[in-house]
């Protein structure tokens, strides 16, 4: 079979307990911009040509499972598998196996596997992986950056010839080692046939005692495998979230996202760093929106309207040349033409007709 024509199929590993977040929410249902972080990584996902994606859970299992059911991007195959101790990241893989189906077209395919907590990368890079491993062939491929202060992360070390050879933990590694600027990300694609042999082959023998998916990779290159890295361009798409500052950072960076693609979609923003907008809303051509604007859920807006300054809506759907200034509502439905007030408070149920204008503290209902 071509290798372009392989089938391909994904792992997401979401099993972590996400102790750093101290927080009662399972790690990967954290929200940003709207929707829990594991969703972002699953949308990534299903740009792609994906015949089936396997999600291990763990810590909050359950939670997650239904979280990711009720929001998956459509046509997505989902099957959830449990890792009920947390042993590593290759044991997560291994359990992960487990949700394919024997099948042989599978086994002639590829696997992407990636953490449920990196919400940033793009299915254009992750596109680009599953190229570069099948244009060399190779029986694993990962994602790699170039990092000036390395600090922290697995390092990529090659043999003489200038292959990938293996990839040595932070803590682990020799002062030489730690000179290498080249680092892991935790994003890979493998030959299917390969990664079970592969993870068969690791041994707990670290600080942690797990099985550490990284290892195959020195296995597969031992073995006489081919192994290649594909740079990433920015390297903050590959990045973790693992507390709740890295949670702020990756919430910029999405929303920077967002409110780029939609001032590229015929929307004006007078100040895009002061303006907050869910994954999930919905603007025209020619909205204007003023300093202050944060729009939440199913937010819908008309073309021509203006919003702002200091306008908060959730769940709201908004006609045509609507104007609103510092106000708020919720789940209120305004037909073209409204004026709303500023100090307007619009409550659950809220409807106005076209042209009519709403004052401080008269919502209709």
């Amino acid at each position: 079979m071509s290798p372009h024509r392989r089938p391909l199929s994904a792992i997401v590993l979401a099993a972590g307990e996400g102790t750093r977040m101290r927080s009662s929410t399972p790690k990967p249902l954290h929200r940003l911009c709207g929707r829990p972080m594991i969703l972002h990584v699953l949308d990534a996902l299903a740009e792609l040509t994906v015949d089936r994606v396997v999600v291990v859970v763990g810590h909050g299992g359950n939670e997650v499972t239904k979280a990711v059911q009720a929001e998956a991007p459509p046509g997505l195959t989902l099957e959830f598998v449990d890792q009920p101790e947390p042993r590593g990241t290759g044991d997560a893989v291994s359990v992960a196996l487990t949700g394919f189906p024997d099948s042989v077209d599978l086994e002639d395919g590829d696997v992407v596997i990636l953490p449920g907590d990196t919400p940033l990368v793009r299915p254009a890079t992750l596109a680009h992986l599953v190229r570069v491993h099948r244009d060399e062939d190779a029986a694993a491929s990962l994602l790699t950056a170039r990092l000036e202060d390395p600090f922290g992360y697995s390092r990529v070390l090659r043999s003489k010839d200038g292959r990938v050879a293996r990839i040595v933990d932070d803590g682990e590694a020799t002062p030489e080692e730690l000179d290498v600027d080249e680092v892991a990300t935790q994003i890979y694609c493998f030959r299917h046939s390969v990664i079970a042999p592969a993870l068969r082959r690791l041994s707990p023998d670290n600080a942690l005692g797990e099985y550490y998916l990284t290892d195959t990779i020195d296995v597969l290159h031992g073995a006489g495998y081919q192994v290649v890295s594909v740079l990433v361009g920015d390297p903050v798409e590959a990045a973790g979230v693992n507390d709740r500052a890295q949670l702020a950072a990756a919430e910029a960076e999405l929303r920077s996202r967002i409110n780029d693609r939609w001032m590229r979609r015929g929307v004006t923003m007078a100040d895009a760093e002061a303006t907050y907008l869910d994954d999930s809303v919905v603007l025209a051509e020619d909205v204007t929106l003023l300093p202050g604007c944060v729009l939440e859920g199913r937010t819908v807006v008309g073309a021509g309207s203006v919003l702002g300054p200091a306008v908060h809506l959730v769940d709201c759907e908004l006609g045509e040349d609507v104007r609103i200034a510092e106000s708020s509502g919720e789940r209120a439905v305004l037909e073209s033409h409204v004026r709303v007030l500023p100090f307007s408070v619009l409550e659950p149920g809220t409807r106005l007709a076209a042209g009519e204008r709403a004052g401080p503290f008269f919502g209709r209902g």
